[in-house]
């Protein structure tokens, strides 16, 4: 099973999201806080992908996406802190 992170933007929310067969299996919703700036609230894994590391693939997506669009990340969700705290290699872009 591939797990292709795609992402969606409406209005100030957004998510970045893997799906397979039409049904959202893993999410991180965020906010756009101003220009430079997304906040990562929540983060969901369903079962289907608990421990095949889908968490952490979006949390590296929303890095990787930040950088491509000069964004600093908060990361509120207990889940994306976490990441952001044990991978030094994201310092350049998370807002403490």
């Amino acid at each position: 099973m591939s797990l292709e992170v795609q992402i969606e933007i409406t209005g100030n929310k957004g998510s970045f999201y893997i799906q397979v067969e039409n049904e959202r299996l893993a999410e991180s919703t965020f906010s756009i806080a101003g220009e430079h700036m997304i906040i990562i609230d929540h983060t969901d894994v369903q079962d289907a992908l608990r421990g095949k590391g889908a968490g952490n693939i979006l949390i590296e997506y929303a890095v990787n996406w930040a950088r491509k669009n000069n964004k600093m990340i908060l990361p509120l969700c207990p889940f994306a802190n976490s990441v952001f705290h044990k991978t030094p290699e994201y310092a350049d872009v998370w807002k403490r």
